[in-house]
């Protein structure tokens, strides 16, 4: 009965940020001029009708002849999401708390990510201090969700969303 409140719930989600994402981006097309990248590639000696923009001024200086620059293209995206799930988030009126609109963002934004091949992550924190002796680093991290792509990725991140367990209140010291 739980798993199939759940997967009303998700489904719920899905159809609404599907609807966000389609209205915002509805007009959106394919260009047909190529971005260059931000990935150096390569260098190659200069060809004329190449772009004198391209042109890397340090190796023509060393070589005597001019070269320019070539970047990777790039083709996906990998983003990450740095998630909250201390007892911050379960704050709120009484329609709609923190955690729900930070499942809406985050679901809209993976699902808009995820529509053309890009991969999404996320990375859930507490936002708890460490124990007395141990290091901070990893003490905070709540769960790792690896970056995927698709649809049912998608889904599973929501579902781990709406699964994450809410945590005792902090006590207040004076």
């Amino acid at each position: 009965m739980i798993l199939a409140a759940l997967l009303k719930k998700v489904r719920k989600i899905e159809i609404r940020t599907t609807r966000l994402v389609n209205d915002l981006f509805g007009g959106e097309y394919e260009s047909v001029f190529k971005g260059q990248g931000i990935e150096f590639a390569d260098v190659r000696e200069y060809v004329p009708g190449d772009d004198i923009r391209t042109i890397d001024w340090n190796v023509t200086a060393r070589m005597d002849t001019p070269y320019i620059r070539q970047y990777m293209e790039d083709r996906e995206i990998t983003a990450w999401f740095l998630i909250d799930v201390s007892p911050s988030m379960d704050f709120g009126s009484a329609q709609t708390e923190k955690r729900t609109v930070l499942i809406d963002l985050v679901a809209t934004l993976a699902r808009l990510l995820t529509r053309h091949g890009n991969r999404v992550g996320a990375v859930l924190y507490n936002g708890q201090a460490p124990a007395p002796g141990e290091s901070g680093q990893n003490q905070r991290v709540e769960r790792v969700t690896p970056a995927k792509g698709g649809r049912n990725h998608v889904l599973r991140l929501i579902d781990d969303l709406l699964k994450q367990p809410r945590l005792p209140k902090a006590a207040f010291t004076d």
